[in-house]
């Protein structure tokens, strides 16, 4: 019998449904879920709360001292706040920084005409007001002021032009000298109201982000920001959707609206700051090695979710194994765990690009970005979201073991009253968590760390959807300190098991890369008839060669995935291994028949590579960043909007389950990430086709040479 068959004989009770298991000794698990406290980690969110977290401005700055002072005391000893230039102008790798902002006050209100007043000339307002009512104020509400806003001290007439992000928005009527009503955020809208048009200012009511209850509640202020990198200075201020709808109908009814705006604000230059420090790890082999628990700092206040909760909850992952090492209730650390809070996405970018030492001790990342929210009231989903394939690693398995471990003892929990499942805080809910484990999405700093240019394989822990998100109601009355402890657990366990195994302790992870295997084998069969729709109707149309592209893309997944286990164990422990029985497992699993699998096999060898293979430069970093297109600046915005991946994609078969194609900010974010000097133009075709579905090899090479074009990769001399 073959090594790997015997190892799956072993594991099929583990396929039948039992119990997620844990890969800590049940000691050692017990003691991290007994110490993680869900009520400190929202006392920390609570402070977090207070402080508008703006990057580079005096409250950010605070919340970074607070948070600094609560890291020492949780054990990071070398805890320190690091400072990078925030001047509109440097470049951190493809990112180009902003100007750090601050705010002092806001208010708008509708005013009156006195009645005596008369206007001075055809386009200017009457010379007296009187005040009518306040409609926000900076002292009530900080989301109120657009972040980015300059200073304005301005009495306008309010014009609606409904998004305000076309020229038709505009046509017949008078903009200039006025304050435009938009249902767009203000940085969509800049362009063309202010620089275009000559408003003074914009009036936003922007709705939540896309989600079941987006609109539902008219009463929600969102989050808005104008563009980082304009020249033009000029406010936005941030009203409801129930405020709007009063405006919009007084407008259309004839009546003329008249707003004063007081904005004192401004861009200024400054500082990002990145706070950081480690748990140090022990063995002498392995101590320079690096776990990375990751969170974003920044937000509106209150931005109790998003993410005053996974800084918290970092927070009390650091007290947790400090305090439980210390005390010798679990084994040290072998490898080093190290925190980051930091600006997101744009201050992880730049703390990697900026210590190249580190990112290379860098084994693993941690990151939580929304962990708190009430499932209740927000209406989250937990999400243990993997890598992207470019970034294969059985890190995504360690998560889902511990994400599905704690889900379980949790639905137990709830069914039967049991104490023995108890993984809940004693002021928090007694909820069965709702956890998926997902494919990978943008949308936080993750994808910094997953970036072709570190290559950090990231687990990402996220509530999805949230209806308060990025609001003036995502406060601590939304988070429930349960939910807080669970993901801590997650996060704690995940790093501890990571920062402690080597070849010694490896044979629990071993068994469960290839169970998880399997599963993922048999759940892509989903994907593979979804994949089949879409290649049948592709173009051009070749969809026998789009599966078998497809199932080769499975296979060698899950066999990349196995392989990543030598930088934790050694190459030797996974020599040991039988990997081509592994892999000849894998392709049966797959659904090719006996008589065709070596035939298979014979075509997943690697080959040497025709045509060209295009390499990286020094620019690290994905394209887009934040708000800055690093390809849209030097290649142009138009030239950059026509190329086909952004242009054309949307007149691709969508797909006819509820399988989603991907945007084509994946697109091109994996075909970034596999320029490695290796893989043809036609290898990275094939591989984003099999991951998102098909699309033209045309498409590739014209976003490669784009690339070329502002000097992010090469192609070789002829």
């Amino acid at each position: 019998m073959r090594k790997g068959a015997a190892i799956f004989l072993l594991l099929i009770p583990h396929l039948c449904g039992a119990q997620s298991q844990s890969l800590l000794p049940e000691s050692t698990m017990h003691h991290i879920m007994e110490e993680v406290s869900g009520g400190s980690a929202k006392r920390n969110l609570q402070a977090i709360t207070t402080f508008n977290r703006v990057r580079g401005s005096r409250d950010f700055h605070d919340a970074a001292e607070f948070v600094l002072a609560r890291a020492r005391e949780n054990g990071l000893t070398d805890a320190r706040i690091e400072r990078f230039p925030a001047d509109g102008r440097r470049l951190y790798g493809a990112l180009k920084a902003r100007q750090a902002w601050d705010a002092d006050s806001a208010d708008l209100w509708e005013v009156l005409p006195e009645k005596n007043s008369r206007p001075r000339g055809p386009h200017t307002a009457p010379s007296a007001f009187s005040l009518l009512r306040r409609i926000c104020s900076w002292e009530d509400m900080r989301v109120c002021l657009a972040e980015d806003s300059e200073s304005a001290d301005v009495t306008a007439e309010l014009i609606d032009v409904g998004s305000g992000t076309n020229e038709k928005d505009y046509e017949n009527k008078e903009v200039k000298g006025k304050i435009v009503l938009i249902s767009s955020q203000g940085s969509a809208a800049q362009k063309l109201a202010v620089d275009r048009f000559g408003a003074v200012g914009m009036v936003s009511y922007a709705l939540n982000q896309s989600q079941g209850w987006q609109g539902e509640d008219d009463s929600l202020v969102r989050w808005g920001h104008l563009d980082s990198y304009s020249s033009t200075r000029t406010f936005a201020f941030q009203v409801s959707l129930r405020q709007a709808r009063d405006f919009r109908n007084r407008l259309a009814h004839g009546e003329k609206v008249w707003l004063r705006a007081r904005v004192k604000a401004g861009r200024h230059d400054g500082f990002y700051e990145v706070v950081t420090g480690t748990l140090p790890g022990s063995d002498e082999r392995l101590k320079n090695e690096e776990i990375v628990f990751s969170c974003h700092l920044d937000h509106q206040m209150p931005g109790a979710n998003d993410n005053a909760s996974g800084c918290s909850a970092i927070l009390e992952v650091a007290r947790t194994i400090h305090r439980l090492t210390g005390e010798k209730s679990i084994p040290p650390l072998k490898r080093t765990l190290r925190f980051v809070w930091a600006p997101e996405i744009e201050g992880t970018q730049i703390f990697l690009s900026s210590h190249p030492e580190l990112v290379t001790k860098m084994k693993a990342a941690i990151h939580m970005d929304m962990v708190g929210g009430s499932q209740e009231k927000t209406k989250a989903i937990f999400h243990v979201t993997r890598t992207p394939d470019s970034i294969p690693s059985f890190v995504n398995d360690v998560a889902q073991v511990f994400g599905e471990y704690v889900r379980d003892l949790s639905d137990q929990f709830a069914a039967t009253g049991e104490p023995q499942f108890g993984v809940h805080a004693s002021d928090g809910s007694k909820d069965a968590l709702h956890l998926e484990i997902s494919e990978y999405t943008e949308g936080s700093d993750h994808q910094v760390y997953d970036e072709g240019s570190f290559r950090i394989p990231a687990i990402y822990l996220n509530d999805w959807p949230d209806r308060y998100i990025h609001t003036n109601e995502d406060s601590i009355d939304k988070i429930d300190s349960t939910k807080l402890k669970r993901a801590a657990i997650v996060g704690a366990a995940s790093g501890y098991f990571l920062a402690n195994l080597d070849s010694t302790n490896s044979a629990e992870i071993t068994s469960e890369v290839i169970v998880h295997a399997k599963r993922r084998m048999a759940d892509s069969q989903v994907r593979f008839s979804e994949q089949a729709r879409l290649a049948a109707r592709s173009t051009p149309r070749d969809p026998l060669r789009e599966m078998d592209n497809f199932l080769r893309h499975l296979v060698r997944r899950e066999r990349a995935n196995f392989i990543s286990l030598k930088g934790f164990i050694g190459e030797e422990q996974v020599a040991r291994f039988d990997l081509i029985g592994f892999t000849r497992d894998l392709v049966g699993w797959s659904g090719v028949r006996g008589d065709e699998v070596e035939g298979f096999l014979g075509e997943l060898e690697p080959k040497e590579e025709t045509g060209e293979v295009p390499s990286r430069l020094d620019i690290k970093g994905a394209m887009s960043l934040f708000g800055y297109d690093y390809l849209a600046d030097h290649y142009g915005t138009e030239n950059t909007t026509k190329l086909k991946i952004f242009a054309n994609l949307d007149g691709l078969p969508e797909p006819t389950s509820p399988v989603r194609r991907a945007s084509s900010a994946d697109y091109s974010y994996e075909i970034l990430n596999l320029v490695d000097g290796k893989r043809s133009v036609q290898a990275i075709r094939d591989f984003v086709s099999a991951e998102f579905g098909p699309i033209p090899l045309e498409w590739v090479q014209e976003y490669l040479r784009a690339l070329e074009t502002v000097k992010v990769i090469q192609f070789p001399k002829n």
